[in-house]
């Protein structure tokens, strides 16, 4: 079984940090069930393992967490739907790039609800949209945006951390960092798309998609 928790209103990044601490550990003694927490947070910046201090713009700008996971910076604030994913990656199959492949595949599986198509790119973590409104890059490519990113980590196979999507938030909040050290690119949102999109319509799709995206447990050969 997996549990779908929403917090309404802005949690406080420690708080989360606390709670999936407690929930992993519950997970892996098997006194819990698995559960994936929908939340927005406050204005903040989190610096992943692979965070480079170069790609802090703007250390004032708002509070800045060591996160744990993996990844390099990354913003969080309102408008931007948070998913944090407890889930037993070792009863899943044990392979992290499938699995970070499958969060990749749900997030694209949840904007295709909404026509929009997005995409994956070699090198670059998160998933990206291509932007014909916009001008090309110098060197003649289309433009990108990245609209979601993501970021995990595992303990005893239970994972922690997860991914965002950018609803509608203040995407000039994202100008204090290099947005997981990935210089040359922008960062758009639904909103920013074009789209009459609410966190309500998001969490919606979020929950149509998931399970072909991450078969159960139950479902998988053993």
């Amino acid at each position: 079984m997996v549990e779908w928790i929403t917090s309404h209103g802005l949690t406080p990044y420690p708080d989360a940090l606390t709670f999936m601490e407690d929930r992993v550990a519950q997970i892996s003694a098997g006194t819990a069930d698995e559960a994936i927490w929908l939340v927005e947070h406050p204005p903040l910046y989190t610096a992943g393992t692979s965070a480079k201090p170069i790609d802090l713009l703007d250390p004032d700008k708002f509070p800045v967490y060591e996160a744990r996971r993996g990844g390099e910076y990354t913003y969080h604030g309102p408008g931007q739907r948070v998913v944090y994913l407890m889930l037993d990656v070792g009863a899943r199959g044990r392979d992290v790039r499938a699995f970070v492949n499958q969060i990749e595949g749900w997030i694209i599986a949840t904007l295709d609800t909404f026509n929009i198509q997005g995409e994956r790119r070699t090198g670059r973590v998160g998933v990206w949209v291509t932007r014909p409104d916009k001008p090309r890059q110098p060197n003649g490519d289309m433009t990108e945006d990245k609209v979601a990113a993501l970021g995990i980590r595992l303990r005893k196979w239970v994972s922690f951390h997860g991914l965002s999507i950018n609803v509608e938030p203040d995407l000039t909040h994202f100008d204090g960092i290099v947005p997981c050290g990935i210089a040359g690119h922008g960062v758009t949102s639904l909103i920013d798309l074009g789209l009459p999109v609410t966190m309500d319509d998001v969490d919606v799709a979020l929950r149509q998609t998931f399970e072909q995206s991450f078969p159960k447990v139950s479902d998988k050969q053993v």
